[in-house]
């Protein structure tokens, strides 16, 4: 059976990405390496409200990758897999090649 977690309100689901612990051809790499904390989005929620109740949508998407802070979020664990939820406003920005 498939779960699928859809945010409410301006909430991002994401799954981190984790580097490589050894390259192709079985070199071990250093666990010190300079990791860079960064995730895929999975799901978006559909946006808040403001004071006047005028809707503010999400500035991401689904596929997106994105430069996640060190600490915060919330984990959620489907099936095998863990995720995290962040706000929209705690991404701290999108990573593209």
């Amino acid at each position: 059976m498939a779960k699928r977690l859809i945010p409410s309100f301006n909430r991002i689901l994401v799954e981190k990405i984790i580097p490589p612990s050894k390259t192709n051809s079985g070199i071990l790499l250093p666990e010190k390496t300079p990791k860079l904390n960064s995730g895929k989005v999975v799901a978006v929620g559909p946006g808040s409200r403001d004071r006047d109740g005028k809707h503010i949508p999400v500035n991401l998407k689904e596929g997106d990758t994105v430069l996640l802070p060190e600490y915060g979020g919330t984990e959620a664990k489907l099936g095998e897999k863990e995720y995290h939820l962040f706000r929209d406003d705690d991404i701290l920005g999108t990573l593209h090649d």
